[in-house]
């Protein structure tokens, strides 16, 4: 279709994703932004986060963790430590996690070494869920 652009998202293990798009959202580090086709090149970082991307009208979700996205005028390259689609995800797993990190964090002081990456557990759990919730 002569508007939509290639989107591919990638994780060091998979092709998460290939295919023409309608519209893209990504949560970059400074913000969430969206991409249709001839966006102006751009270089962001991503943060753990929903992308969605639109197919045929229809709305998908993935779970991403941080990474790197370059976006060209026909084609947006997403980098990304692991991407999941709401079928992937097991949301019981994530809410126990997410449960896990919440006590985890109650107990312990903000300046600990674990607590930022107990953070980032529970931004990742939060984020599955959300996308599972979704599908």
């Amino acid at each position: 279709m002569a508007e939509e652009l290639l989107l591919e998202i990638v994780t060091p293990e998979r092709m998460a994703f290939s295919g023409d798009v309608e519209e893209v959202t990504i949560p970059g580090t400074e913000g969430e932004f969206g991409v249709l086709k001839g966006h102006e090149t751009l270089l962001s970082s991503v943060e753990i986060g929903e992308l969605s991307f639109t197919v045929g009208g229809k709305k998908q979700y993935v779970a991403v963790n941080s990474g790197y996205t370059e976006v060209t005028a026909n084609k947006v390259t997403v980098l990304v430590e692991t991407a999941e689609s709401a079928e992937m995800i097991n949301k019981e797993r994530a809410m126990r996690a997410k449960e896990r990190a919440e006590e985890k964090l109650s107990k312990m002081a903000k300046d600990e070494l674990e607590f930022e990456l107990l953070s980032i557990a529970l931004q990742r759990a939060v984020t599955r869920i959300s996308v599972a919730d979704k599908s």
